[in-house]
């Protein structure tokens, strides 16, 4: 089961930085952890079954309180919603 969880976090952390608000991913020195305090509450709220709504409230309030940046809604809406069907369609 441990690898299992694994797998799944190491897909979310790469859609995270497809997401990537801040634009780092293309930089090679910036660090691959920059978005790794979303993975828990984000798997957390899927395994729930929260909506796109749901979790686009909570990566806009990460964006704006840990990021300090004002967030996207509609990248925001849309990245929440690709979290839903990637959600749906994991191996299980």
């Amino acid at each position: 089961m441990a690898s299992a969880d694994e797998g799944l976090r190491a897909d979310l952390r790469a859609l995270l930085y497809e997401w990537d608000p801040i634009g780092v991913a293309p930089e090679p020195e910036w660090p691959r952890d920059e978005y790794d305090d979303l993975v828990d509450p984000l798997l957390a709220a899927l395994s729930a079954r929260a909506a796109a709504g749901e979790l686009a409230v909570l990566l806009e309030a990460h964006v704006h309180d840990h990021i300090g940046l004002d967030p996207d809604p509609d990248r925001e809406e849309r990245f929440a919603q690709r979290l839903v069907e990637w959600w749906a369609h994991r191996p299980k």
